[in-house]
């Protein structure tokens, strides 16, 4: 979505001329007229040119942003909250407010993990196009439509859905654009419920890391951010999004100035993986990092006491090829500067997989660049995950790709209760499915007491369904047995 620049100059102007104050002789004029409008009974004065600019250049900008915004309402199944302990345990269905941003015109949204975590009905509800032309949207007007998920990323805390709708209006994640400390920025989304809601602040620290035992670094904001925002976009004064808004910290429950939003090169990178592959894939050079201690320095004579030390290098690896050693400091990755472990982390995460790395090292007093091969990290599931393919291994009325249980499968999952049966390897955007409840790694051993050996034995049970019908399977998850009942669509 292409966000006219004079928008962004326009804002950066009228608040510049904001912050300097207007002259003394026009705050006084203006203050005289209006003392002789009141006392005339007329209407007050027009406002400063300043202010009829930034209010319509601020006006511009929320019109063409805000129709890529969506409300996300999940449906699901939990604990029933205020119960005696003694009292016999109830769950009770349950719904859940977050937001979305569309990415794509063919209805691929980005929201947060822990906002569609766990949902048995996932529903996007569009905003509307108002009828009158002094409003962009008809307030509390909205098309509702079923999502499916398409992939999920639990260390990034973000998930991809699908829509089955084309030509929506999209945001550009700003992926390259810098992003600046008391820099003018905006967040959308629907706290509390309250559908299309924008509010304004500045970025109160470019990389924030939240948790120091995650390698993850936030863009930290004071603009407005409430229960409900998560998952929505945080725009920049052109129109991009510079970050998903994620988490606030509060005391009270409600916005204090202190909002969180995950960059959007990361949303990006994610983003495309889990569109492509369902699952987010990151590179290796088989080598190990620790974070350098004042005591770690001193023993080992190192020439600073802080930063990412080198303490493992792989026989045989790429790190080895490229000259790495034990004991290197690494002082920047890609030309990003590496001050804790978590940030080394994060650069493997952001870099491409047909790219070398460049490492700028410290090594004892002289400074190298080395440029390092990477490789594929590949979780075993991730492995399986590549043997399927939709035309052989799609089960649509499921909404999964499965493959059948052999020696090699057995070997990734582990010891099976029960010997035969079929392996989920991944979960598919069909939006004739059923909200089965199926994950990654469950293996179906049967489906209505019919006993599952083969995806082909599974795709005849499920041809057999009606819509409407129940449906009960048995399957093996975590090294126990249970059963996932569901209505067929």
């Amino acid at each position: 979505m292409t966000i006219k620049k004079h928008v962004m100059n326009t804002v950066g102007y009228a608040l510049l001329l904001l912050f300097l104050g207007l002259p003394a002789t026009s705050q006084q004029t203006a203050e005289t007229v209006n003392q002789k409008q009141r006392a005339a009974g007329t209407h007050p004065a027009e406002p400063p040119p300043v202010l009829q600019q930034l209010n319509s250049a601020l006006e511009e900008l929320s019109a063409r942003i805000s129709p890529a915004v969506v409300q996300i309402v999940v449906t699901g199944y939990g604990p029933v909250e205020g119960r005696n302990r003694n009292d016999t345990a109830l769950i009770a269905r349950q719904h859940a407010v977050g937001s979305g941003v569309i990415v794509d015109a063919d209805g691929y949204i980005m929201t947060n993990a822990h906002v569609v975590e766990g949902a048995q009905r996932i529903h996007v509800a569009l905003p509307t196009p108002a009828t009158n032309s002094s409003s962009q949207f008809a307030t509390g007007v909205e098309r509702m439509v079923d999502a499916k998920l398409v992939g999920i990323h639990q260390e990034s805390d973000l998930a991809l859905l699908k829509i089955d709708k084309t030509n929506l209006p999209t945001l550009m994640l700003g992926a390259t654009r810098p992003v600046h400390q008391g820099e003018l920025v905006f967040a959308l989304g629907s706290p509390e419920g309250l559908q299309n809601s924008v509010t304004m602040g500045v970025v109160s620290s470019v990389a924030r890391q939240a948790d120091p035992t995650k390698p993850l670094l936030y863009i930290q904001t004071d603009a407005p951010i409430n229960p409900g925002n998560s998952g929505g976009p945080l725009v920049d004064a052109d129109g991009y999004v510079i970050g998903l808004n994620t988490f606030i910290l509060s005391q009270g429950g409600g916005s204090e100035g202190l909002g969180f939003a995950i960059p959007a090169r990361v949303v990006d990178f994610v983003y495309h993986s889990l569109r492509k592959y369902g699952h987010v894939h990151r590179v290796e050079v088989k080598a190990g990092a620790q974070n350098i201690t004042p005591t770690l320095a001193e023993g080992l004579g190192l020439a600073q006491d802080w930063g990412v030390i080198v303490d493992d290098i792989i026989p045989g690896g790429p790190a080895e090829s490229a000259g790495l050693k034990v004991e290197d400091i690494i002082l920047t990755a890609d030309d990003r500067p590496i001050n804790a472990l978590p940030a080394f982390t994060a650069s493997l995460y952001l870099h491409p997989l047909d790219q070398v790395l460049k490492l700028e090292i410290l090594r004892g007093k002289e400074k190298l660049t080395l440029n390092v091969p990477v490789l594929e990290m590949v979780e075993p599931m991730d492995a399986i995950t590549s043997l399927a393919n939709s035309q052989n291994n799609l089960i649509g009325r499921l909404g999964i790709l499965a493959l059948d249980l052999n020696d090699q499968l057995r070997s990734v999952i582990g010891d099976l209760r029960i010997s035969s049966g079929v392996v989920v390897v991944g979960r598919a955007a069909e939006f004739n499915s059923a909200d089965s409840g199926l994950q990654a790694g469950d293996v179906i051993h049967s489906l209505n007491r019919t006993p599952i050996d083969s995806v082909v034995t599974l795709r005849t049970a499920v041809r057999a369904l009606k819509p409407g019908d129940a449906v009960v399977l048995q399957i093996e998850r975590g090294g126990g047995l249970e059963y996932l009942a569901f209505d067929m669509e």
